[in-house]
């Protein structure tokens, strides 16, 4: 998978890039990640990507013509999926992730300042618009880092186990359940028995009952989408 990011702080991912799974990933050959920096497509000799508002108020909002030539230069050479990172786009959520994982190439646009000139949007610059949550940040940097580690997960190779991934919250509309390692005892808190028996079949069971459990008391809208099912009973 091709993932381009724009931005004028390329400098913002040089690290997360370079860690863990995303830098294994990259070096594997399974993501291509490319940073572009916004500024290099401005006509002004600062290289200046905003202006004030029309109207007045505070800060200073992105250029149209600068959002336009950033996006179509790439778009010439990939056709990728274009994604606006906005407070105000579609909540991103695991059948969000899950279907931007299934393109071959999106680029994602980090807004900063005060937002972009509307007319950007307007112009069918983005094909699909996404917000982290109801907040809002200094810029889509963080979100356009949220977005990417979570597509890559997705991506066949990328995490050792893909049970690891089969098995994590909000697959099947289910958190995951507790999990337990050494000492078997810490501060007077043991392992479950069961994780500790050998029978598998069931602590398949018991993984079900608390992973229910948990969905239930912290997130019951997930059980109007998949409600209660056999096997997810007391064990």
């Amino acid at each position: 998978m091709r993932i381009e990011v724009l931005t004028i702080f390329p400098g913002y991912f040089e690290s997360p890039l370079a860690e863990s799974l995303l830098g294994k990933a990259i070096a594997a050959g399974l993501l291509e990640i490319r940073i572009t920096d916004v500024r290099a497509f401005s006509t002004d000799r600062h290289r200046k990507v905003d202006d004030e508002p029309y109207g007045g108020g505070p800060g200073m909002v992105m250029m149209a013509p600068v959002i336009a030539a950033a996006i179509e230069a790439s778009r010439e050479s990939t056709g990728a999926w274009s994604v606006f990172l906005t407070p105000d786009g579609t909540r991103l959520d695991q059948a969000v992730v899950e279907t931007l994982a299934r393109r071959d190439s999106l680029l994602l646009f980090c807004g900063r300042y005060e937002g972009v000139d509307e007319r950007a949007r307007q112009s069918g610059l983005f094909d699909e618009e996404i917000s982290l949550g109801d907040f809002v940040l200094p810029g889509g940097e963080a979100a356009a880092l949220a977005l990417l580690e979570a597509v890559s997960r997705l991506i066949p190779g990328v995490v050792g186990t893909a049970e690891s991934v089969e098995r994590e919250s909000f697959a099947r509309e289910r958190l995951d359940y507790p999990h337990y390692t050494r000492p078997r005892d810490f501060r007077g808190m043991p392992v479950p028995e069961v994780l500790l028996s050998g029978d598998h079949a069931r602590i398949e069971r018991w993984r079900r009952v608390r992973a229910y459990e948990r969905t239930l008391a912290r997130r019951p809208d997930l059980l109007a989408v998949r409600p209660r099912e056999p096997g997810e009973g007391e064990e």
